[in-house]
């Protein structure tokens, strides 16, 4: 295990919290001694293939379609890092700090494993680039998942040599001028390490793990939601109760519906005479555990693939020193991520459509027993109308978002690379459903707090009382229309801001 606060690459084992930390920069990350053994050996074997003069991908070869073609001895830096410069076709946005951060440490943890045949001065570069936040500017788009994230990771790589554009000290400078600021030297890359570099998952994998964090908290805020709306609705506590989802057995629903239960204990208004209107509420209200408790084992699922890929090798072709052999494999193709991405876009996708649901049920007066989208003089006001067609809107987006990527190929490389992954896509898609979800959610937990505004002076159970508490100093109770906009977006912030563990 880590000590707190400290990661060392090639000792510990990488965790999707250790990850949270590592995007968030409250980490300092070293490189082990065992590591540079272990890649001093690898890089040895190399030398001694080039020596013998044997054809081996990438090391005296060309790549993709020009794998046929030798390489002069002279020339292998050259090839390096003309491999590097072409293959920065990298367009859109740049990723966001957190996520180059985490790009960095998974690509410096793929090279200390020694199966790469490059020198430890390149990962210790990349830990110095993390330890002094110095970020590469990588673009979003450009890559598909096989023969690893090759543009994405070539506009990092860029930055190594002095080229390229980086982040540091909050101004965006070119790579050279980075570097210098920071006090280092570019690199010159040797045989095979241009495309040890990019030749990985790790730009793929650092956008699945992004969701799978963004997806951990919004469940847990998603339960409170549904108990916030159960209070709403006053509706009915049997569906939560703990026999019910003993008897299926799966491990998310009990979990979920135990903290359902925890957030409405002591509710007044789930005692009151309110809450006997009905024999059974809408399924989004009475299925929630269900729903919301797949979202957890889809995430308790993911969280091995994950952690493998972070942990695993993903370069071509591997250098096993102990062997002495020089495999090309596909171990680059990112079909365990794309796949994995997939799911939590899905899982992200339903999370936000039965939170939608229960905001539609809070405006329904035949549901909840309230005034007609929770606002007094309705005509005159039109309340939380259009707050429910936004979720509306960003729930259909949802919907779109959430095809997978993983089902798509299309052949590059002159037909040499004839499938791939798509999964640098199917992350990136998978992280807009859950900003879009976060947001329906927060609209849901807004309405929510209308309507038990409404029920006054019935107070709601202890953990929905805390948390109204807690909305109230950054939404207000909507007594009539207002400008609409700050209150959604302080009550987004407030969700996505909020510690949810």
């Amino acid at each position: 295990m880590s000590a707190a606060g400290k990661i060392e690459i090639g000792r510990d084992r990488l965790t999707l919290e250790q990850m949270k930390q590592v995007a968030a920069g409250t980490v300092t990350v070293s490189l082990s001694d065992d590591a540079v053994a272990r890649m001093r050996k690898s890089n040895e074997l190399v030398q001694q293939v080039i020596a013998v003069g044997d054809p081996v991908y990438g090391v005296n070869t060309g790549f993709g379609k020009f794998s046929e073609v030798r390489i002069d001895a002279n020339d292998l830096s050259t090839l390096q890092t003309n491999l590097i410069r072409s293959h920065s076709c990298g367009v859109g946005p740049a990723l966001d700090d957190n996520l180059v951060r985490m790009i960095l440490i998974a690509k410096a943890s793929s090279l200390s494993r020694g199966y790469s045949g490059c020198r430890p001065e390149l990962a210790q570069m990349l830990i110095d680039f993390y330890n002094q936040d110095l970020l590469p500017v990588i673009p979003a788009h450009g890559s598909v998942g096989a023969s690893g994230d090759l543009a994405p990771l070539s506009h990092m790589t860029l930055v190594m040599i002095g080229e390229g554009e980086a982040t540091y000290g909050g101004e965006t400078l070119s790579g050279v001028d980075a570097l210098q600021a920071a006090g280092l030297q570019p690199i010159e890359l040797g045989p095979k390490e241009g495309l040890s570099l990019i030749n990985g998952t790790q730009v793929s994998t650092s956008l699945s793990v992004k969701a799978w964090l963004a997806l951990n908290d919004l469940v847990v805020a998603a339960d409170a939601s549904a108990a916030w709306t159960l209070e709403g609705v006053a509706g009915l506590t049997s569906a939560f109760d703990a026999r019910v989802h003993e008897i299926r057995g799966h491990s998310g629903a009990i979990a979920s519906a135990e903290r359902i239960r925890g957030h409405v204990e002591n509710s007044q208004i789930l005692s009151s005479e309110a809450a006997s209107r009905r024999v059974q509420d809408p399924y989004a209200i009475r299925c929630a555990p269900q729903v919301h408790g797949t979202v957890r084992d889809v995430l308790a699922n993911v969280r091995g693939m994950l952690e493998t890929e972070l942990n695993g090798v993903t370069d071509n072709p591997l250098v096993f020193p102990e062997q002495g052999d020089v495999i090309s494999g596909g171990n680059f193709h990112a079909e365990p991520v794309a796949m994995v991405s997939d799911q939590l876009a899905i899982a992200g996708t339903d999370l936000a459509s039965i939170s939608e649901r229960r905001t539609f049920l809070l405006t329904d007066p035949q549901i909840s027993g309230l005034p007609a989208f929770l606002v007094e003089h309705g005509g005159l006001n039109s309340g939380f109308m259009i707050h429910h067609v936004t979720q509306a809107a960003l729930v259909s987006a949802c919907k779109t978002l959430a095809h997978p990527a993983s089902v798509d190929s299309i052949p590059t490389s002159a037909g040499k690379e004839d499938h791939v992954s798509m999964a640098t896509w199917a992350g990136y898609k998978a992280n807009e459903i859950m900003d879009r979800a976060a947001t329906v959610i927060s609209i849901e937990m807004m309405a929510a707090a209308q309507a038990i505004s409404l029920r006054e002076p019935l107070q709601p159970g202890y953990g929905i009382q805390a948390l109204q508490k807690e909305l109230r100093t950054v939404v207000p109770k909507l007594d009539s229309d207002r400008y609409s906009k700050p209150d959604i977006d302080a009550a987004g912030q407030w969700l996505r801001e909020r510690n949810w563990d």
